[in-house]
């Protein structure tokens, strides 16, 4: 269980991002979810200088497209660094652990064989609060989390 909010962070450690250009790949499904995560990720690249015209955000159907679509960015389009956000909320079925597993992977692979890094952003939650509570709610939102550690890698 998560005991730190998830939005609370230094941020005079967090380099100027205002020559920095991020790609953003969103999964639609639980858009309740990956909409909020996606909001916090771009106020907060804003919020360090990111130019909104640097931010460049595409949409894939689901979490285990989110792969596809990161590499695509990492090969095509001069990006500092990609954020992947997505939102997998356990069900009746293995299915939950087969996605969470596979783009986990596939996102360590690309970060493993990219010279762009990919940053994370991929909520894996027992039930639809828990998701909730970590995109916008009590625990803060993960994707102010990836902004932060977008703009961290890019510098590095």
């Amino acid at each position: 269980m998560a005991t730190k909010n998830l939005s609370e962070y230094n941020s005079q450690t967090v380099p100027d991002a205002s020559n920095m250009i991020f790609g953003i790949v969103v999964a639609e499904w639980n858009p309740e979810i990956t909409g909020a995560l996606l909001d916090g990720c771009v106020s907060t690249l804003e919020k360090h200088g990111a130019l909104p015209e640097n931010i460049h955000v595409k949409t894939v159907p689901g979490s285990f497209e989110l792969i596809y679509g990161a590499r695509q960015m990492t090969l095509n389009d001069g990006y500092d660094a990609v954020i992947v956000l997505g939102s997998v909320i356990r069900g009746e079925t293995p299915h939950f652990d087969y996605i969470c597993e596979g783009v986990t992977a596939g996102i360590a692979r690309l970060n493993a064989t990219s010279s762009v890094p990919v940053v994370y952003g991929l909520l894996t939650t027992n039930d639809l609060q828990q998701a909730k509570d970590r995109a916008g709610g009590r625990l803060g939102n993960k994707g102010d989390e990836c902004a932060v550690v977008a703009i961290k890698m890019a510098k590095f």
